[in-house]
């Protein structure tokens, strides 16, 4: 059962029932990350690592453009807490997505982290969906150009503007998931 506990976070109050499971699990692995490599924000990068980590579909969605994505994405996200995010220690990233928030608005949030899961949660909207699912973040991380998971994923050989015109394209296609019981896949 999906949990109803609210993370503070974009747009104010960010309740889990906006998100599926594996965005929740996601996000809340992003702020644990940040917390325990004492970043000041939760940044796009920290949400790219616990997508990947969280979330199958997101997973597939990055394996069908080239074999061997995910272990290069997550390769160069393990290098950051070691070296390859150092020159990112100590600074906020700001793409230019949203303005940077006032002191006392979620201030823990980065900018572009903030829009990428706005973005999420307007692309879920645009194809009906009660819920943001994975895809929808990593769509939204792809689109900024500007932001570090973008970076991240340039630099691990991913087109990032194939990927956003391949997961708009199978954004209406209807998606297999577990029923309630978990017993049988059901269409979504």
């Amino acid at each position: 059962m999906q949990s109803r506990t609210c993370d503070s976070g974009p747009a104010g109050t960010v309740c889990a029932g906006r998100f599926s499971i594996e965005l929740a699990s996601a996000a809340a692995g992003a702020r644990r990350r940040a917390v325990r490599d004492a970043d000041r924000q939760i940044d796009t990068a920290h949400l790219l690592h616990t997508l990947l980590e969280a979330d199958p579909e997101a997973r597939r969605s990055l394996e069908e453009g080239g074999a061997g994505a995910v272990v290069r994405l997550l390769g160069y996200l393990v290098q950051r807490t070691i070296g390859y995010g150092l020159r990112w220690s100590g600074t906020a990233e700001d793409s230019g997505a949203l303005p940077a928030f006032p002191v006392g608005r979620s201030p823990d949030w980065s900018p572009a982290a903030a829009a990428a899961m706005e973005g999420a949660l307007a692309r879920a909207c645009a194809r009906g969906a009660e819920r943001a699912e994975g895809v929808d973040l990593l769509a939204a991380l792809a689109r900024d150009r500007g932001c570090r998971a973008a970076e991240v994923l340039r630099r691990a050989g991913v087109d990032t503007d194939l990927l956003v015109a391949r997961l708009d394209a199978t954004a209406h296609e209807p998606t297999a998931v577990m029923s309630e019981r978990g017993d049988s896949p059901v269409a979504n």
